[in-house]
């Protein structure tokens, strides 16, 4: 019996001090007894295989239990996630007792650690009438809850799932005390804040210094990731001094400005700081990339920003170390990759039409406009000589070359000061980048001649890129790079195949036709390996444009090489030449 002493004495002490626990909470927590019955349904409801029927039955139940003391239970660690779940649930009846209980306590549960999940939850499943009801109940709170690291995430919610009108109101905000305080100022028209100013007649000085006053504690506290304040710092940064703006650059030029390009406007930021922040700066930034170029090159607006950086930086050491370095490890996945192929793209051929949209090269091109060091004089001799020294290559009569693109370039070079040239051929060339990159088109010739996004890259690569970037220093690996396509498209025909023949695929016979075209190596390699004695079998459909593309070209060499055997086809009909 006294063995047993010690251990009936530890169980007994066990179960008083749960007791005086179990009190303790009792006494601490309003709502202890509901909250147990509340965990004790969830375990039930929350079960993968549980009958619809009998999950609703327990969904109903919990919310009956907690009708009166909503707000109270969704600030609760344990209770708050049994709501979540019942929201989620229920029924769209259920959901607007929830919400109609839950209104006058918006804000206060928009702050709370574990309330903030349900207020996100229930404007995922709102009316646009609920919607646009708890976007009102934002007004005149905007600033103070962006300056909240929770309170930030139902504004950034509320700012996503709204249209452009209540974004608009969202935004107005940041603006001015005016806006804050008189709602029917506001109007969806204005969409620029130099807009607003310019037809609410403010006072500019008044509106950079209270939205100074909200941006600066939002920066200070490190909450970067939100679109609307993405928004709120490219307006601020239209209309900001000199001083008031190179401050907002200097303090996001840091590895922390990786956070904010995901989006649109995080992105035209990030462009900013490149291209207005110092070397130390921008250093900053780069090395903040390290080992998430990958991911930055596959976003859409991510890989503006390296795109930039590519174009700028004239840290080439730097660059090659931390960006170049990443991308060669990583190369055959972006070749195909909308987004990913891009800062390649740049390389090869900086600022191309055919390869980014008017707002992407706008954006490219965009400064902060009290910041802008060079004179429209400047600029326009800087355009001058650029357009001068400008070529393709073997890509001379290239459409695409237009004055536009150099335009852009005047723009996008603005931050750097080394030859742009220069710049291009240490990254591309003397970092192997340009050798591992023509390797990598060698060994995916076909899938890339196939892909929509793909083509792009081969056609660059295989011309040599602008201004022969790759010439004269890889002129045996683009003989090798010409021999594996054309040996490829040497493929006999064959009748009744499921895979079309590179000559008759939709991108492939085009990004060919482009080759012949702007390539006269390429031309004389592909007719040697694949249509010397063949052109009659390929002179019709989508192959009719590939022959027909060498008496087109411009070289005198290549028309030498093929009349003999093409120009029959076009006396004879067959083969129709394009009109000039």
């Amino acid at each position: 019996m006294a063995a047993n002493e010690p251990l009936n004495t530890k169980r007994q002490r066990r179960i008083q001090a749960k007791e005086l626990a179990e009190a303790r909470k009792k006494r601490r927590k309003k709502h202890y007894n509901l909250e147990q019955e509340l965990a004790s349904l969830w375990e039930k409801m929350r079960t993968r295989n549980i009958v619809k029927e009998e999950r609703s039955r327990l969904v109903s139940d919990a919310l009956k239990k907690m009708k009166g003391k909503i707000p109270e239970i969704a600030s609760s660690h344990v209770s708050s996630r049994v709501l979540q779940t019942c929201v989620k649930h229920c029924t769209q009846d259920e959901r607007n007792t929830v919400f109609v209980e839950i209104r006058p306590h918006f804000i206060t549960l928009a702050t709370n650690t574990y309330a903030v999940h349900l207020v996100t939850k229930m404007l995922d499943n709102a009316s646009k009438e609920q919607q646009a009801e708890f976007i009102s109940s934002l007004h005149g709170h905007v600033g103070t809850l962006l300056r909240h690291m929770v309170g930030s995430l139902v504004v950034e919610h509320a700012y996503q799932l709204g249209n452009a009108a209540q974004k608009q109101t969202l935004l107005m905000e940041l603006y001015s005390p005016e806006l804050q305080l008189f709602k029917d100022l506001i109007s969806a028209k204005e969409a620029r804040l130099v807009d607003v100013i310019s037809n609410l007649q403010l006072q500019k000085g008044s509106v950079i210094r209270h939205m100074t006053s909200i941006l600066q504690p939002i920066l200070e506290k490190g909450i970067l990731d939100h679109s609307i304040i993405h928004r709120a710092l490219v307006e601020y940064l239209t209309i900001a001094d000199k001083s008031s703006a190179a401050e907002i650059i200097q303090q996001l030029s840091s590895p922390d400005l990786v956070r904010m390009i995901h989006t649109r406007d995080g992105s035209k930021i990030g462009i900013f700081c490149i291209k207005h922040g110092s070397a130390k700066e921008r250093k900053k930034i780069i090395k903040g990339m390290k080992d998430k170029v990958g991911k930055i090159a596959r976003d859409k607006s991510g890989t503006l920003v390296l795109v930039s950086i590519l174009s700028i930086v004239d840290d080439t050491k730097l660059l090659s170390k931390v960006i170049i370095r990443e991308l060669k490890g990583i190369l055959k996945e972006l070749l195909s990759d909308q987004n990913g192929r891009r800062p390649l793209l740049q390389l090869l051929h900086p600022n191309c039409s055919r390869h980014f949209s008017p707002d992407e090269l706008a954006a490219l091109g965009s400064s902060v406009p009290s910041l802008v060091t060079k004179s429209p004089s400047e600029l326009n001799v800087t355009l001058g000589k650029e357009t001068e020294a400008s070529g393709l290559g073997e890509a001379g009569n290239e459409d695409e070359a237009t004055a536009a693109d150099a335009t852009q370039s005047s723009h996008l070079n603005e931050g750097g000061k080394k030859d742009p040239l220069t710049r291009r051929r240490e990254l591309l060339v003397d970092s192997g980048l340009a050798e591992k990159l023509i390797d990598a088109c060698c060994e995916m010739a076909e899938e890339l001649l196939r892909s929509n996004f793909g083509k792009e890259i081969i056609y660059e690569v295989a011309t040599g890129g602008a201004d022969s970037i790759l010439r004269p220093t890889l002129d045996g690996k683009l003989e090798t790079l010409h021999g594996v396509i054309a040996s490829l498209a040497a493929h006999p025909k064959m009748e009744g195949s499921d895979e079309q023949h590179l000559f008759e695929h939709f991108h492939s016979s085009r990004t060919i036709r482009k080759l012949v075209l702007d390539s006269p190596s390429f031309a004389c390699t592909l007719y040697g390996k694949a249509l010397k004695g063949k052109c009659s079998i390929w002179a019709q459909g989508h192959s009719a444009k590939i022959i027909s593309a060498f008496l087109e070209t411009s070289s005198s060499m290549v028309h030498k090489l093929v009349k003999k055997e093409v120009q029959p086809l076009v006396d004879s009909g067959i083969l129709k030449l394009a009109t000039k």
